[in-house]
């Protein structure tokens, strides 16, 4: 299955410069958040599969503007084709947004959904905003990641976490996959394709 991977800033590629080809055969999309909702729309429409979606800090235009076509998986367990992803969006709290939380906030909201991932027998994709913390992430409050994604990624195994916030120009040293322990971690800043194994 291919999954079409997106978040924080639109694609010129796909956005501005669009061709029918550049989307033929993504199976799925993923946007791990602070995207325009016309975006989304767009490419729900044209890719003319699911487009799941968490939100970013930055996405509290979706309240009244939430991009048409596409499933919001917050706080759930989505199944498709059998493959079980678990969304947890917003950011750590810097200020009084909405989409951000304390460490305290996003470990009560990774509780409330153990239910959902023990009736599905795990997960496969942890799609996030933020990143885990130490993995990815960035030493200002904004741009730190959490501790309870670790956690989850510990004692579920999925085999993806997807991110987006931290911005390839955010570091020198950006790097779009990591490793922790059996799961790859992927940013997904602007796109990036994941050929997922059948």
């Amino acid at each position: 299955m291919r999954i079409l991977l997106v978040a924080d800033e639109p694609c010129k590629s796909y956005w501005d410069y669009y061709d029918e080809s550049k989307l033929k055969g993504i199976d799925l999309i993923l946007s791990a958040g602070d995207l325009p909702p016309e975006y989304l729309s767009f490419l729900v429409t044209f890719a003319n599969c699911p487009l799941l979606y968490v939100h970013g800090n930055h996405d509290a235009k979706y309240q009244e503007k939430p991009p048409e076509g596409c499933i919001n998986i917050d706080d759930r367990v989505y199944v498709y084709n059998g493959v079980r992803i678990l969304g947890l969006g917003g950011s750590q709290r810097y200020g009084f947004g909405d989409y951000q939380y304390t460490e305290k906030e996003m470990q009560k909201r990774a509780k409330k959904v153990r239910f959902q991932i023990m009736r599905r027998h795990g997960i496969d994709i942890l799609l996030t905003h933020a990143p885990m913390r130490g993995c990815g992430d960035q030493d200002d409050l904004p741009h730190q990641g959490f501790d309870v994604f670790r956690e989850i990624v510990t004692r579920y195994k999925p085999a993806y976490m997807v991110h987006g916030h931290v911005h390839k120009s955010y570091a020198y040293d950006f790097r779009r996959t990591r490793q922790v322990d059996s799961t790859t971690v992927i940013n997904a800043y602007e796109r990036f394709i994941l050929d997922y194994p059948s």
